[in-house]
């Protein structure tokens, strides 16, 4: 079965007993029951299906299996040819227009995300689907047109990984659950694919009307029973037992920004170490930090690179007749070679970041914590002197008086237990914080009624200001 981008991942046997069980519990598949694979590659689930229905003595149903892979199709169509009931079609499944209905789909969805997806091919899912939207992975979709494909009480059980309960992306995803009835959300063993799939999740669902409740079987055994958000929002906290504070705000509306570091595109190129920058690119040289750079072994936070940045205060890219030896440094074959590749330069100019730095936030007194964590914890730069790259989130609030304060509520026991319920997690048990995670952290109201009445902090810099927020190596 498809379930990765590195390639053809078959899905481990007792897995796949384990769906087919779940596919048929309770409800027998009749010998003229239809039974859909979206996506059957060599026939894994296929083969469960007739696994079960010789050891429970039960009529083999009617089996599609959709397949897209010539190579595939033609493994599956000779392992099951003296079966005339199973049918193996090469055909996209997110493109085939004349699929039918079915009474029991299961099966492994391709994880695609958009990165590999063709400019065409990101337009027409967008045209025609509501789940390809933000930075949609193409199991999303696959959950979406199967979940079309159901006749009434039928029953679809797919194994994906677990982000979709909870990231921003499969929001209206959640949104269409919230109308079926989920039966069951099974959070199976993380190495269950190895390294290929991270917190995989066996989900079953049954098109009838939602019971109000979801059934969820936590990695430690313990099974807790929640009622799914009706607006598409995250169904961590309820899983994890969060129960919402509502008094005070949230951190995003006490701040100037909340937001991820700046993003070059390139840091082989702008970042360097003060040896390793010529004394005539200084004036465009900042310190800064990346999250891998952050910890216990370095609580004061200091800077050993430099990022060289062609922008001014404003967040203005510096015209190159302006730039002087630094367009000199950046123009140098290899350098010049390696900015072009970067797909930001189809819309910018070749030697712009990514995304524009502010400056006039960043070079502030400011709160740090890294973007993948195993326990998030928050730092002042109290010189407002570094510049956090793409693996730092940074936190400017408007009320700079009560910067120690906020900083140290966020790394209360009580902000912690927040960040567990509600962050995506990745491999190894760590944490991904995100902006739009961020920002609705609880604050007590004794900083949000301070800060949420605070002047934004938009006077501008002086260069003398700047200058003092710069390590000297030697300048």
């Amino acid at each position: 079965m498809r379930g990765c981008v590195k390639g053809f991942v078959p899905t481990p046997k007792e897995t796949v007993d384990r769906m087919v069980d779940r596919l048929f519990l309770k409800r027998r598949p009749s010998a003229d029951a239809e039974v859909l694979d979206p996506g059957c590659g060599e026939g894994e689930f296929i083969e469960g299906v007739l696994r079960w229905c010789i050891r429970k003595q039960s009529s083999i149903p009617r089996i599609i299996g959709i397949e897209s892979n010539p190579r595939h199709v033609a493994a599956a169509r000779a392992r099951f040819a003296k079966f005339s009931s199973i049918e193996i079609r090469q055909s996209d499944f997110l493109r085939d227009q004349q699929l039918g209905s079915y009474d029991f789909i299961v099966g492994n969805p391709p994880y695609v995300p958009i990165t590999e997806l063709s400019e065409k091919e990101k337009a027409h899912y967008r045209e025609r689907f509501k789940t390809a939207t933000g930075r949609f992975d193409l199991y999303l979709l696959f959950f979406e047109q199967s979940l079309s494909l159901l006749k009434p009480a039928g029953r679809l059980v797919f194994i994906t990984p677990e982000k979709f309960l909870y990231v921003e992306t499969a929001q209206p995803l959640r949104q269409m659950l919230s109308d079926k009835n989920v039966e069951e959300v099974c959070m199976i063993h993380e190495e269950t694919f190895e390294d290929l799939v991270t917190y995989p999740t066996i989900t079953t669902i049954s098109n009838r009307a939602s019971s109000g409740f979801a059934s969820v079987l936590l990695r430690n055994g313990s099974r807790v029973r929640i009622v799914p958000p009706s607006d598409g929002s995250t169904w961590l906290p309820a899983i994890m037992g969060h129960t919402a504070n509502s008094s005070g705000g949230t951190l995003g509306e006490i701040c100037v920004r909340v937001s991820c570091g700046v993003a070059t595109g390139a840091d082989e190129v702008f970042v360097k170490t003060p040896e390793g920058i010529e004394s005539s690119l200084r004036r465009f040289a900042y310190p800064t930090i990346a999250g891998r750079e952050m910890g216990d072994f370095n609580e004061s936070l200091i800077s050993k690179k430099l990022m060289l940045i062609p922008y001014d205060l404003d967040g203005n890219l510096i015209a190159e007749n302006r730039l002087g030896e630094l367009k000199a440094y950046l123009s140098r074959e290899a350098n010049r070679s390696k900015l072009e590749q970067r797909t930001c330069v189809r819309r910018k100019p070749w030697y712009a970041f990514h995304e524009t730095p502010p400056l006039i936030d960043i070079l502030r007194p400011k709160i740090l914590c890294k973007d993948i964590t195993e326990r998030p914890k928050f730092w002042i730069d109290w010189e407002g002197k570094l510049v956090p790259r793409h693996s730092v989130y940074y936190i400017v609030p408007r009320d700079m008086s009560r910067i120690e304060k906020l900083c140290e509520h966020l790394n209360s026991a009580n902000v912690a237990r927040w960040l567990d319920s509600h962050c995506q997690r990745v491999a190894n048990g760590f944490l991904r914080l995100q902006s739009h995670v961020l920002k609705q952290i609880p604050v007590p109201s004794e900083l949000s009624e301070v800060q949420r009445t605070g002047t934004k902090p938009r006077t501008r810099l002086r260069r003398e200001d700047v200058r003092t927020r710069q390590l000297e190596f030697g300048r």
